[in-house]
């Protein structure tokens, strides 16, 4: 069975003669650095983290240097968190408002990120090549993998989730992909535009 929480809602052929099933595409996100100093008080730290939590903010990592002290005697955190939301500016407002101080926000990565779909037999085409493909661009890199196996013999399924820079080149690391799996006869699920998602009424 298919792997995927996407829903699939029609076939097509698309200009490069790959049979290909449209989805609703990935999600547009940001990854934020940020370093700010906290008061030597109890549950500070918590309290710093309330308002990345209340924005739906993922927090990656979080470096509490509770041993060091700043020149104004506080206490240095950075915290990395990845955030879909657009909610950056609210986050740093609502620290500000609670007495932290925001010593800097590091430099933002945006990035688009999309989930694709391949089903064919997949272990026998070399899936680490195709991986390959996409991760030597050096803008696009395949950063998760799962496959569904229901026989040696049988079609697989392959779920990839693929991160570039910017959307300009997520198209141009799928445009890779179909290539691939046009030489290797895999059946590609690739993401529509948001702008063919109107309803007609």
């Amino acid at each position: 069975m298919l792997n995927t929480d996407k829903g699939v809602n029609k076939s097509n052929f698309n200009a490069t003669g790959i049979k290909c099933l449209k989805y609703i595409p990935g999600i547009y996100s940001m990854i934020v650095s940020m370093d700010l100093e906290l008061k030597d008080r109890p549950g500070q730290l918590v309290q710093a983290l309330k308002p990345l939590s209340r924005f739906g903010a993922n927090i990656m990592s979080v470096l509490h240097h509770h041993d060091q002290r700043t020149p104004r005697g506080a206490i240095p955190v950075q915290v990395v968190f990845q955030l879909t939301n657009g909610k950056l500016n609210d986050i740093i407002a609502e620290l500000e408002e609670g007495g932290v101080r925001i010593v800097c926000v590091g430099k933002k990565l945006m990035y688009e990120e999309v989930t694709v779909i391949l089903i064919g037999h997949i272990v026998h085409s070399d899936m680490g090549d195709t991986i390959d493909q996409i991760d030597s661009t050096g803008f696009a890199e395949v950063v998760s993998l799962s496959i569904s196996m229901p026989a040696i013999n049988e079609p697989s399924s392959a779920s990839l989730v693929i991160n570039a820079v910017d959307m300009a080149q997520l198209g141009k690391a799928l445009d890779i992909l179909k290539r691939v799996a046009l030489e290797k006869d895999l059946l590609v699920i690739e993401p529509i535009e948001k702008d063919q998602l109107s309803v007609k009424t």
